[in-house]
């Protein structure tokens, strides 16, 4: 079984999915979408799952520093409600604080350019919140 994790923005969403031992995560795409226009991409979220065996599925949840919810965090919650009516497994929100400025980073350091990190970013963070879940529950 895999863990499919997502970092939802309010146009794109970054996929990544973990190996079959839950050991790792890797990055697989970028999905482009309108925030609150979840059936538009009810299909694709659901080809993916149904081709990779997807078991669980981990949304980012952004809090403030602080440990509040704010409008972007109240947002990933509603998506991950929505991914719980839509589809039969398991949704888990994740504490994603400072992912998005940890993959940008590692991409600096990379030197990756500017319009490159653009297309990747998101994807990168999907990556940093599965791994760190993952790595939080390792058996």
């Amino acid at each position: 079984m895999k863990i499919l994790g997502l970092d939802v923005g309010t146009k794109t969403i970054g996929v990544a999915l973990s190996d079959a031992l839950g050991w790792t995560a890797q990055g697989v795409k970028t999905i482009q979408w309108t925030e609150g226009q979840f059936d538009n991409i009810k299909e694709e979220l659901a080809n993916i799952i149904r081709e990779n065996d997807v078991g669980k599925v981990v949304v980012g949840l952004p809090k403030n520093m602080n440990g509040t919810i704010g409008e972007r965090g109240e947002a990933c919650i509603h998506f991950a409600d929505k991914m719980k009516e839509n589809f039969d497994i398991p949704v888990e929100l994740w504490d994603e604080r400072l992912t998005t400025m940890a993959a940008e980073r590692v991409l600096i350091d990379a030197d990756v350019s500017r319009a490159k990190r653009k297309k990747v970013i998101d994807k990168m963070a999907a990556v940093f919140i599965l791994q760190s879940f993952l790595d939080a529950n390792q058996k």
